[in-house]
């Protein structure tokens, strides 16, 4: 049985320091099983994986971005932090590449042990400058808090922020995740705060579908500018911004380490 899916959503953003400013638009998104990446076509023929399509899902846009796999890579990280995942499954949150073209400013890998559990999950962040960094949280069921509504847990975790991600946000502060394993439902929140509290809170919420034909040829009548889509608003909302009289700091050099 295929583990692929498509997610039709939205994603907000809302930052509350030091002047309110939100955006929301609405959005899809796939859910990729990495095993199944080479034989993507056969949910659709307009999807391929690693080869131009109407929609694609390439290696080279994510991990070492070399074309190498995307999963040995996770794996690779997973094992340096302790994790078997040997038999376990790691899927792949993203935007695909439409008409050949995608800017990802998120994706996450969902890592899976063999008996399915949840272990691990891998924020990919980059910004519009070409940087890329990651997040690496492994899921410690004893230690962090875990919630269970409508037959999906819910993960809290957090991280120091190290990577730079907008022109109008320094490198400081902290993130807190909180994450619905992805199944029906789609949830994921990330509030990015300092010493007196949030400053940006965004969000990235889908219902899930099947990864079929005709899921596909809905996204691409209702989005068929997505991934240029995409970044214009980043643009669009940085100089909204700008106008409102953000202060603007510089691009720092990215971490050495391309994950933490």
């Amino acid at each position: 049985m295929a583990n692929s899916c498509i997610y039709f959503g939205h994603v907000m953003h809302q930052r509350l320091r030091p002047f309110m400013h939100r955006f929301r638009y609405r959005i899809f998104s796939l859910l990729i099983d990495l095993d199944e990446l080479e034989s993507l076509q056969r949910h659709g023929k307009i999807i391929s994986g690693n080869r131009f399509n109407i929609f694609s899902v390439y290696d080279r846009d994510h991990a070492r971005r070399d074309g190498s796999s995307a999963k040995a890579w996770v794996l690779e990280h997973a094992a340096a932090r302790g994790l078997d995942l040997a038999g376990g499954k790691i899927f792949m949150l993203c935007f695909p590449r439409l008409f050949g073209y995608v800017f990802n400013p998120l994706t996450m890998y969902f890592c899976r042990t063999a008996n399915g559990d949840l272990a691990a999950i891998l924020y990919e962040v980059k910004n519009t400058f070409g940087d890329q960094h990651g997040y690496f949280m492994p899921i410690d069921r004893q230690a962090m808090p875990i919630d269970r509504q409508a037959g999906q847990d819910i993960f809290q975790h957090g991280h120091l922020k190290e990577f730079h991600v907008s022109p109008f946000l320094d490198v400081a502060g902290e993130y807190a995740f909180t994450v619905r394993d992805p199944a029906e439902k789609l949830s994921v929140l990330i509030r990015h705060k300092d010493d007196k509290g949030d400053l940006l809170l965004a969000t990235w919420n889908g219902r899930r579908a099947p990864l079929a034909a005709p899921q596909l040829l809905k996204a691409l009548l209702l989005f068929p500018f997505q991934a240029m889509t995409v970044v214009l608003a980043i643009h669009w909302q940085a100089l909204r911004l700008w106008l409102k009289g953000a202060k603007f700091y510089s691009r720092p050099q990215p971490p050495e380490n391309d994950i933490t």
